[in-house]
């Protein structure tokens, strides 16, 4: 999905609600101008089923959307705010395309410099073997065994060849990806910036406290962060109802996120907002 793409589309979604335009008709010019993806199919799928009378709730649960998409629209619908929803989500997207593209332009440099050290490698390695090793065989007989020649030539591509596959792997396999974004300087604080801005968003629209940390646990699963919030909900769940027995730190939420958090007091809106521009600023 591209976020800056998404983003602009619920700013102006929000406008044409807010101009009196009705939600099937305004999803209808929107998706006009959408470049073909599974996201247009899906908006579209959308229209149509709310332009034959299907209920909001319904025709939104159908359509294959995130989540917490999907649940902030229906806390909009439920609360007659649905411009004012779609709104937030236009920053909360927004602010994440921004962070993402400045995280992305940072690895472009590294991963060229790797790729070109190995392919350099290799061409050293080749030309080393075929053109200058034969001569040097000959000046210093055979004491020198031919197999830890090739090993002193083809190491450095080898080790290089194993890092290019690794980042490539890192990269490329989302499993892999969603583990490095919590352990990764940067990544980290954008991850953490991401769901404290998500909690800040659902708290606001009116998402129970456990139903918000139910579906943050949905969303970071596979994680670090997944198994943390899976443990706050289950002190939650057991009454331990204030932010400081709940949420305890851990390898994920640092005691910095927690105390950040803690000093919104009774609203913890506004300290998961302050933690999100905190960490927003950091991975910037």
């Amino acid at each position: 999905m591209n976020l800056d793409g998404f983003a602009f589309f619920n700013q102006q979604l929000a406008a044409m609600l807010r101009d009196g335009i009705p939600l099937e008709g305004a999803l209808r010019q929107l998706v006009a101008g959408m470049r073909a993806g599974p996201l247009r199919d899906e908006l579209q799928k959308l229209e149509a089923d709310l332009a034959t009378g299907t209920p909001f709730q319904q025709a939104l649960r159908a359509r294959r959307l995130p989540e917490f998409y999907v649940t902030m629209l229906e806390v909009g619908a439920q609360s007659n705010n649905l411009p004012g929803v779609l709104t937030l989500l236009a920053d909360h997207y927004r602010h994440c395309h921004t962070l993402l593209t400045r995280l992305k332009g940072l690895m472009v440099y590294p991963l060229i410099v790797l790729v070109g050290a190995f392919g350099l490698s290799c061409l050293l390695s080749f030309v080393l073997m075929h053109l200058f090793w034969p001569n040097f065989k000959d000046l210093i007989g055979t004491g020198y065994p031919f197999s830890l020649s090739l090993l002193a030539l083809w190491t450095p591509p080898a080790l290089l060849g194993l890092a290019v596959s690794l980042a490539i792997i890192a990269v490329g396999v989302p499993a892999f990806r969603r583990g490095l974004r919590w352990r990764l300087p940067a990544f980290r604080e954008t991850a953490l910036s991401q769901i404290a801005s998500a909690f800040a968003l659902m708290l606001r629209g009116g998402v129970a406290l456990d139903r918000a940390i139910a579906l943050a646990e949905q969303l970071e699963r596979g994680t670090v962060a997944g198994l943390e919030l899976a443990q706050w909900r289950a002190r939650l769940a057991a009454g331990h109802g204030k932010l400081t027995e709940f949420a305890q730190p851990g390898r994920a939420f640092t005691p910095l996120f927690v105390w950040l958090v803690g000093q919104g007091g009774e609203d913890l809106a506004a300290g998961f907002a302050r933690a999100a521009e905190l960490y927003r600023g950091r991975a910037a």
